[in-house]
C-alpha cells in the first residue's frame, strides 16, 4: 500500500471511530431529531457539490423505492437508534455493539442466499461473535435495562439490511450521488421532529463543535475521503478499518469520556472481532460491497458493505 493509502486508511480508521464520542457529547445538549437532522443535513450539503458537478443525480432517476429502502434501513432509523441509546449505554459500549454489523450480515447473507454454503470456519465465527455480543450486551441489559441495548442491535440489523438492498439494487449507481440524496432525503424526514424538540437556549460550545464534526466530518468529508481511500488501495482492503473503528471508540470513550475499560469490554471485543474476521472470511461467500455501500453511520465499515 502507497504512502497516500495508509494515510487514507488512517483518517478513516479515526474518523469512522469518533462518532460515539461526538453522539455522546452531543446528546447532553439537543434532542435526538436535532442531532440526526443537523448531522445528515450538514454531510448531505457537503457532497452536493460533487454530485452536482459530475452530473450524478440524473443516474438515480427510476431508483426512488430502492433508494428509499436504503434511507430508511441505513440511515434514518439506526441514526435515531444510536443516539437515543447513547444517552444511557457508554460510548465505547455501543461502538463494540455495533461492530458486531458482519455478523449479522453474514447471517442474513447466508438467509438469503446471497452467499454459498457456510464453512465449518465460517459458523464457528459466527459463535464466536454472537458470543462477544452476549458478553457485552447482558452486564449492560442489567444495568440500564433492556431497551438501550436491543436499540443498538437493532441499528447493527439496519447497517446489515442496507448494503443487502445497495448491493443487489443499488450497485450501478453513483455513490456520490446516492449519498448525497439519501442523507438529504433523511434530514427532510427529520425536520418536522426536529423543529418541534428545538432547544429553547443555544447549547453549548461543545455541542455545537460536536454537531459540526458529525455532520461534516464524520459524514460528509467521510464519505469523500471514503471513495479516495477505495480508488486508492481497492474495496476489499478499504473495508479492513471495520476493525479499527472499534478499538478507536473504546479508546476515546475511556481517555477522554473516562468510561470505564472492564474486564467484559476487553474479552467482547476480541470475540466480536475475531468472529467477525473469521465469518467474513473471502473465498466462500460473494460478500465484497459496492462503494456506495459504506456504512453511512460512519461507525464502521463492514465486509459486506460499506462505516
Amino acid at each position: 500500500m502507497s504512502r497516500r493509502g495508509w494515510f487514507l486508511f488512517a483518517a478513516m480508521g479515526v474518523i469512522w471511530g469518533i462518532p460515539y464520542l461526538l453522539i455522546k457529547v452531543a446528546d447532553g445538549g439537543v434532542s435526538v431529531p436535532v442531532l440526526v437532522c443537523t448531522r445528515v443535513a450538514l454531510g448531505s450539503l457537503l457532497l452536493l457539490p460533487a454530485a452536482i458537478r459530475g452530473g450524478h443525480l440524473r443516474a438515480l432517476k427510476g431508483s426512488v423505492r430502492w433508494l428509499a429502502a436504503f434511507t430508511a434501513f441505513e440511515i434514518v432509523g439506526p441514526f435515531a437508534l444510536l443516539s437515543n441509546a447513547e444517552k444511557h449505554l457508554p460510548s465505547s459500549t455501543s461502538g463494540l455493539l455495533v461492530a458486531a454489523v458482519p455478523i449479522f450480515s453474514a447471517l442474513l447473507a447466508w438467509l438469503t442466499r446471497a452467499c454459498d454454503r457456510l464453512t465449518l470456519i465460517r459458523w464457528a465465527g459466527l459463535a464466536i461473535g454472537l458470543g462477544g455480543v452476549a458478553l457485552l450486551a447482558g452486564p449492560s441489559a442489567g444495568q440500564v435495562g433492556p431497551l438501550p441495548v436491543i436499540e443498538v442491535l437493532l441499528v447493527a440489523l439496519g447497517y446489515s439490511i442496507g448494503p443487502l438492498i445497495a448491493n443487489r439494487k443499488l450497485s450501478h449507481l453513483p455513490p456520490v450521488a446516492v449519498n448525497t440524496v439519501c442523507l438529504g432525503t433523511a434530514a427532510l424526514v427529520y425536520v418536522p421532529f426536529a423543529a418541534l424538540t428545538f432547544p429553547r437556549q443555544v447549547p453549548s460550545v461543545q455541542v455545537l463543535l460536536a454537531l459540526a464534526a458529525l455532520g461534516v466530518v464524520c459524514t460528509g468529508a467521510a464519505f469523500l475521503i471514503f471513495f479516495r481511500l477505495i480508488a486508492e488501495v481497492g474495496p476489499a482492503r478499504a473495508t479492513v478499518i471495520t476493525y479499527v473503528n472499534p478499538a478507536v471508540a473504546v479508546a476515546l470513550g475511556v481517555l477522554v469520556l473516562g468510561e470505564h475499560l472492564t474486564a467484559a469490554i476487553g474479552v467482547s471485543f476480541v470475540l466480536i472481532l475475531g468472529g467477525s474476521v473469521l465469518a467474513t472470511r473471502p473465498g466462500s461467500a460473494r460478500m465484497t460491497p459496492p462503494p456506495e455501500s459504506k456504512m453511512m453511520a460512519g461507525e464502521s465499515v463492514t465486509t459486506v458493505r460499506s462505516d
